[in-house]
């Protein structure tokens, strides 16, 4: 097969030739942004899912069909160690940029931008007696020719800047009968007083109907976080869980590109590259492409998906696993380890075919003959690296889909 001719698209955020399983979520996010056209009341959305799923892929997607409805748009990827306000204004930044050409007032444009000015240089410290300057990093200077304006999302406190800043960047769209999407990937790492912020300023654009929405993705324990921040957050955005593949859909993104270049699949073929990677849309396009490589002709064979299985499993082993198995300490890996034995106890015991349950954090101490105080530093580190997560109360999983069965592989 030609190698050149490959369809399959195995990277980070890069979108698949075919966006098998998610037209769910599309159909939502148009109703979304109808009804707000319309002024009908509307949430915010939250994607919530294991690494690999596609989230960053599906926030893409999303994100131009805003754009295809005239909407005004910015997107931000966070970071734990960056306040949310430079980011937030650049996205802003950019939306208001996108709607600019239709305001039929300019110096609306222009007032909000000195608003904007005057919330991206304002550092959460600036005010307080005693407090640091801002780091130079911190110091941004947009490229935007208004002077700052005083008195609107300026006072240094996140809440109320956010609160006001976001209400005027819904009525400049509003101007235009339109609305804003902001975009924001990898959201569990936004820092406490920021996700405080965003909720808060979301309730109250809610409130007022504001033509603003917030479609965050991060991992499976995104809505502890909102609801850790406000409580009302469970009421405040609508949840969507991004999942594995079924089997359909799975197929579907192996077979519709490679029937646009004319090759198909035996059925045995399509039940082994299934089984192989579980419908996770990452592990999908890894063995989808490693086996185009590796087979000689059409139709693709199950014989050519066992040649080409170990090649996609040594990539991933370097490039999806191993990357991130490095980041860890020798106390994390040993941590890790033991949640990888457990996990394959646990999911034989609940009937799981992926073998990667939750594990009790008690059972991780008991397995490693230390007391579970002892172990907080290692957990703690890993969340934050953002190896493993928290879902329920006491118990952890791997945010990485199949790392216990890789780990497992490993060397002790």
């Amino acid at each position: 097969m030609d190698p050149v001719r490959n369809p399959y698209a195995p990277g980070a955020g890069q979108r698949p030739p075919e966006l098998a399983g998610r037209g769910r979520e599309l159909d939502v996010f148009d109703v979304v942004l109808e009804r707000i056209a319309r002024g009908r009341p509307e949430r915010s959305l939250m994607l919530t899912g294991l690494r690999g799923v596609g989230k960053t892929v599906l926030l893409n997607t999303l994100r131009s069909e805003a754009i295809n409805h005239l909407w005004g748009s910015g997107k931000i990827e966070a970071r734990p160690d960056q306040s949310l306000r430079r980011p937030i204004a650049a996205a802003l930044h950019m939306a208001v940029r996108e709607l600019a050409p239709r305001h039929r007032a300019p110096d609306r444009i222009d007032t909000f931008l000195g608003v904007l000015k005057a919330f991206a240089q304002r550092s959460a410290s600036a005010g307080r007696a005693g407090a640091a300057a801002p780091k130079l990093r911190d110091r941004w200077q947009p490229g935007i020719d208004v002077p700052a304006a005083t008195g609107r999302a300026d006072s240094g406190d996140i809440e109320i800047d956010l609160v006001e800043l976001l209400s005027d960047a819904a009525a400049v769209a509003s101007d235009v009968g339109t609305g804003i999407a902001v975009f924001i990937d990898e959201m569990q790492d936004v820092g406490a007083e920021d996700v405080s912020a965003l909720c808060a300023a979301c309730h109250e654009l809610s409130q007022l109907g504001a033509p603003l929405i917030v479609v965050g993705a991060g991992l499976p324990h995104l809505p502890a976080v909102l609801s850790a921040a406000k409580s009302y957050s469970e009421r405040l955005f609508r949840y969507q869980r991004i999942d594995r593949l079924d089997r359909i859909a799975a197929d579907l993104a192996l077979c519709a590109p490679a029937e646009r270049e004319e090759v198909e699949y035996e059925p045995k073929a399509l039940d082994l590259l299934h089984e192989k990677s579980g419908g996770y849309p990452y592990f999908v396009q890894a063995y989808g492409k490693a086996t185009w490589d590796h087979a000689p002709r059409s139709p693709i064979t199950d014989a050519d998906v066992r040649v080409a299985a170990p090649e996609a499993e040594a990539e991933l082993a370097v490039g999806f696993f191993g990357s991130r198995f490095e980041r860890a300490t020798p106390a994390e890996r040993e941590y890790m380890r033991a949640m990888a034995t457990l996990s394959l106890v646990e999911g034989h015991a609940g009937g799981r075919d992926d073998m990667d349950a939750a594990v009790p954090t008690a059972e991780i101490a008991r397995a490693l003959g230390r007391k579970p105080a002892s172990l907080s530093p290692a957990r703690d580190a890993l969340i934050k690296k953002g190896l493993i997560y928290s879902g329920e109360r006491g118990t952890v999983a791997f945010t990485v889909p199949h790392f216990g069965r890789y780990l497992r592989t490993q060397p002790a």
